[in-house]
């Protein structure tokens, strides 16, 4: 039965994924490459964890002290030696997932199934970088972590089905579920998704709407819960503009092509929440 996992970045999502695994009773190794990025990922758990107890009123939650206990912030990537199963959640960019599948292939337990969270990269490219391409799968978590019950996994060339069944044991041990489809790049959700942030950066660059008027019309005519620049600004720009460059080399279509407004906006450093400013304005919740 598995115990221990390794979680490989320590931004948002990582953030999400160690905390809910952590809730669950598992217990986490968090990688991340600089002790700043650790620090940060902590005090973001215990803020989460202390929100959520002031809407939750319920006796068997547990402590900021007991969650955390769980979790072992770390820069050394040894630690990952004992795990039963790692998910990465680092840039959206192939040489770097490249390179550390190279350095961690070797430090893994042979056993070790490796879930990558991509939102568009080729799983069975990165999977023969490895030793263990049967022990490789798509996980392509949805943000926020803690309040999505489901994932889109991906099957890649190699993936075997002993490891989509512990993909699976892997999710119910937290209450998650999860869609499985095949590998192609951008999958069935980011492939999609995508083509509407993209569209509707233009339509702002275009002058034909405001970033609110786009998304309420999403809003309040189709009945989605969040607009597409609002999504945008949640998963990072910068991100989003990482997976259209994927999906445009993948498929030298130009419809992928990224919005010339969505990358300067990029460069000039509004990545959306994270950075306190995309196509709104959040500084007052970094504050």
């Amino acid at each position: 039965m598995m115990q221990k996992i390794g979680v490989i970045g320590a931004g948002t999502m990582g953030i999400g994924l160690s905390q809910s695994l952590a809730q669950a009773g598992l217990d986490v190794v968090l990688v991340d490459i600089a002790d700043h990025i650790l620090a940060h990922s902590k005090k973001e758990i215990q803020k989460n964890i202390r929100f959520s107890t002031l809407f939750k009123k319920d006796p068997s939650l547990e402590s900021v002290k007991t969650v955390l206990g769980r979790i072992t912030f770390t820069t050394d990537y040894h630690l990952l030696s004992d795990i039963d199963f790692l998910v990465e959640n680092v840039t959206e960019k192939y040489e770097t997932k490249r390179a550390l599948y190279k350095m961690i292939d070797p430090i893994c337990s042979p056993e070790c199934v490796f879930a990558i969270n991509t939102s568009c990269i080729s799983i069975t490219k990165l999977a023969a970088e490895t030793k263990r391409p049967d022990r490789v799968i798509g996980m392509h978590f949805m943000n926020p972590i803690t309040m999505k019950q489901t994932i889109e996994a991906i099957r890649g060339f190699h993936t075997s089905d002993e490891t989509i069944e512990n993909a699976k044991a892997f999710l119910a041990r937290f209450d998650k579920n999860m869609i499985l489809v095949n590998d192609l790049p951008g999958f069935v959700s980011n492939r999609i998704s995508h083509l509407f942030m993209n569209e509707a950066a233009f339509v702002v660059q275009d002058q034909v709407a405001e970033p609110k008027d786009v998304d309420d019309i999403f809003k309040q005519c189709f009945n989605h819960a969040m607009g597409p620049l609002e999504t945008a600004d949640l998963i990072g720009l910068d991100t989003v503009v990482d997976s259209l460059d994927v999906l445009y080399e993948s498929y030298q279509d130009p419809k992928y092509r990224v919005c010339p407004l969505l990358r300067k906006m990029v460069e000039a450093g509004l990545h959306g929440r994270k950075s306190g400013h995309g196509f709104y304005d959040y500084s007052n919740e970094l504050s």
